[in-house]
């Protein structure tokens, strides 16, 4: 699909395994390498502090009921530019200091894998 995923490192925070596992399949297609899935919040957080490299963040915003603004805050605080899937839409950051791509649920695996093609374009300077 796309070279420009060729040896990328992205965390999937996602919590339903169906979701996921798709989301893991597009993306290895793609070329990425898939840290997690992360089911929730507190996985999440813990492979963000504890892998050497993620490039990326693929993140569902509401996990298992909780928001996923945390993770999104700690991707911010690292540096790591991330991607909001949303079943809320553009809503999924209003009143937040977040500024990130959203994909709406449900997308299409092209749709997925061009996100972050234009992420990692955007993270080149």
């Amino acid at each position: 699909m796309s070279a420009i995923l060729a040896g990328r490192r992205i965390l999937v925070v996602e919590d339903e395994m169906l979701v996921a596992m798709s989301i893991e399949d597009t993306l290895i297609d793609a070329g990425g390498e898939v840290v997690g899935p992360a089911p929730t919040v507190g996985r999440a957080l813990g492979l963000l502090q504890d892998e050497a490299k993620i490039d990326a963040v693929v993140l569902d915003m509401n996990l298992q009921g909780h928001s996923g603004l945390p993770v999104a805050d700690a991707c911010d605080e690292r540096s790591i530019p991330f991607l909001i899937l949303s079943g809320y839409g553009d809503t999924a950051l209003s009143g937040t200091r977040h500024a990130a791509p959203i994909l709406s649920k449900p997308f299409a695996s092209a749709v997925l894998v061009k996100a972050l093609t234009t992420l990692f374009e955007g993270s080149r300077s």
